[in-house]
């Protein structure tokens, strides 16, 4: 297990290395620059200020100082917050972004197995008809059409709800974490009916039932804990996304999380933001993969993540 911990984190930072020069070499094949669309400057001003910021000097210098400012932890400074550090930026609207996505999470993944579990224990009954129906609605629909919906109904027409903006304390946070749960709750419905269904035919509950186990034993004990392993791999990504910020969803509703923050900086070019938020979702869904990997081990132990004794 040592072993193998250590060289995942060792391909981790290579994960990272890679994503941070491609982020890099991306943001610099893009056309104009963040100093030119934030303001207007003659020529000369203009060579002024980028020979400040070190824009003038070749790709290959700013390539090599932008890696040794992020090895030191630097993400560098906007160009759009008057010139606020990238990294201060981030944290200040991670807040919002964490609530919204962890309460989606949260609500998605609880309805989702609940939906599925009572579709796979009752398949081809109406309830599985229903569950399989809210799921094909959660997939079919964006998040976005949802949420517009959501404000239309609960927030316009029956004034439940806030319309938008991050002022209302919790209430504000209802119909986005609403909207940003119908992904979860599908993907969770859709794995725990199927490998539910699959479990439920195995020999082994075949086996348990023989043995005079219960429906909740069987239910529980035996096909809940196996069909949560292949969720668990299509949730890890997921909550990356959600936690860090849902681009779309944070726009409609007017949240300042990192998601509308980094709408707004691809808007003005600022390359900092649009690179530091990149590397942060990366660095998110990195440790939430190797996460991953290590909780196969925690619900199902014979599981071997080494292949051996490490």
């Amino acid at each position: 297990m040592t072993k193998y911990i250590t060289r995942r984190i060792f391909y981790m930072f290579i994960t990272f290395f890679l994503i941070a020069t491609a982020t890099f070499f991306l943001m610099k094949a893009l056309p104009g620059s963040p100093i030119s669309s934030a303001s207007k400057l003659s020529p000369t001003q203009l060579a002024v200020v980028e020979a400040k910021y070190g824009l003038d000097q070749p790709i290959p210098v700013q390539y090599a100082k932008y890696m040794l400012n992020l090895a030191q932890g630097d993400l560098g400074n906007s160009f759009q917050f008057k010139n606020a550090s990238v990294t201060d930026l981030i944290i200040d609207r991670l807040g919002p972004s964490l609530i919204l996505g962890t309460q989606g999470l949260v609500l998605g993944v609880t309805l989702g197995i609940l939906l599925g579990m009572i579709a796979a224990l009752r398949q081809n009954t109406i309830w599985d008809y229903g569950s399989t129906f809210v799921a094909i609605i959660g997939i079919s629909i964006p998040s976005f059409v949802f949420a517009t919906f959501l404000q239309y109904w609960l927030a316009v027409q029956w004034e439940l709800f806030p319309v938008a903006l991050w002022k209302d304390g919790w209430m504000s946070s209802v119909l986005p974490s609403i909207a940003l749960a119908m992904g979860p709750l599908a993907t969770a419905s859709r794995f725990i009916r199927t490998e539910m269904i699959e479990v439920l035919s195995s020999d082994y509950i075949t086996l348990a039932k023989s043995k005079g186990a219960n429906g909740f034993e069987i239910a529980f004990k035996h096909a809940f804990r196996n069909a949560l392993i292949p969720l668990v791999t299509v949730l890890g990504p997921l909550a990356a996304g959600l936690l860090t910020g849902s681009l779309v969803i944070e726009q409609i509703f007017a949240i300042p999380g990192i998601g509308e923050q980094f709408v707004k900086s691809i808007m003005s070019n600022d390359f900092s933001i649009i690179m530091g938020t990149t590397l942060f979702f990366s660095a998110f869904l990195i440790v939430v993969i190797f996460l991953v990997d290590v909780l196969y081990g925690i619900i199902d132990p014979r599981i071997r993540l080494s292949g051996g004794k490490d």
